[in-house]
């Protein structure tokens, strides 16, 4: 029984090994190389299209909603110790610090992560990535390359965005709803914020995220079985690593930024 269980994870340990060393491969093959900007550009921008503006939708609404119930609740606890004026500093640093870059991550990976996948899987399925080396062109250059810098470069800047209609939310509920003073929750919140610390922090993570996400996003669809079945598995695998990999390196990013 226990040789059993020990044969199993020994075996799954390989799996997760045999995995990482696959990606690695892929992602290896997909970005080192001589650039060649006149052909990457514009699947560049075509790609920055559809996983950036297409995702600023659900970007937005989120970003308005966790802003304003992050202020209604704070608003609540603050008040019971007549601390109201802090609000904006507890909206502002909640939102640079954690809420931001994880939401945006966990957003992006349900949205724009299962789309890249599903669409790498399906061209596979159909195999334009086997053309694609039939013609003497490397799909991991042509088709996986532009992608990964598009959610690489994409992200980043949906975080700030999310972070900004955050603040503007919780001004709404704070400010215009609850009667707060205007200027009193700009100004604790203007002194409570470090530009260098918790704004490059916040771009940091998003960065990190950004890589993750991409990187998990891409490489199950290229190693996704060409079936419809198979493309299915590897999109719902796609989210669940993208949002497991995010809350990992969340705490250990958080631990390295603030554990001191």
């Amino acid at each position: 029984m226990i040789k059993t269980q020990i044969a199993d994870m020994g075996r799954r340990t390989m799996r997760v090994a045999e995995s990482m060393g696959r990606a690695t491969f892929v992602m290896t093959g997909a970005l080192v190389g001589r650039p060649q900007p006149s052909k990457t550009f514009p699947l560049l921008i075509q790609q920055l299209y559809s996983v950036g503006v297409r995702s600023l939708a659900i970007i937005i609404v989120s970003g308005l909603f966790i802003g304003m119930v992050l202020s209604l609740q704070g608003y609540l606890v603050l008040s019971d110790f007549g601390a109201e004026t802090s609000l904006g500093q507890m909206v502002a640093l909640s939102l640079l610090r954690e809420l931001g870059p994880v939401v945006t991550a966990l957003l992006f990976a349900g949205r724009a992560g299962s789309a890249l996948t599903a669409e790498i899987g399906l061209m596979k399925a159909t195999e334009q990535l086997s053309s694609l080396e039939m013609m003497a062109v490397d799909p991991l250059r042509r088709v996986i390359a532009p992608r990964f810098w598009a959610g690489v470069i994409a992200m980043p800047l949906l975080a700030v965005i999310f972070m900004l209609v955050g603040i503007w939310g919780g001004e709404l509920v704070g400010v215009d709803w609850k009667g707060i003073d205007h200027g009193s929750f700009w100004s604790v919140m203007q002194a409570s914020v470090d530009l260098g610390y918790d704004v490059g922090n916040a771009l940091i993570k998003s960065l990190v995220f950004a890589i993750a996400v991409t990187w998990i996003a891409l490489f199950n669809g290229y190693d996704a079985t060409p079936t419809s079945e198979g493309i299915s598995r590897a999109t719902t695998r796609t989210v669940v690593h993208s949002s497991l990999a995010v809350l990992g390196l969340d705490f250990v990013l958080t631990a390295l930024m603030f554990g001191n």
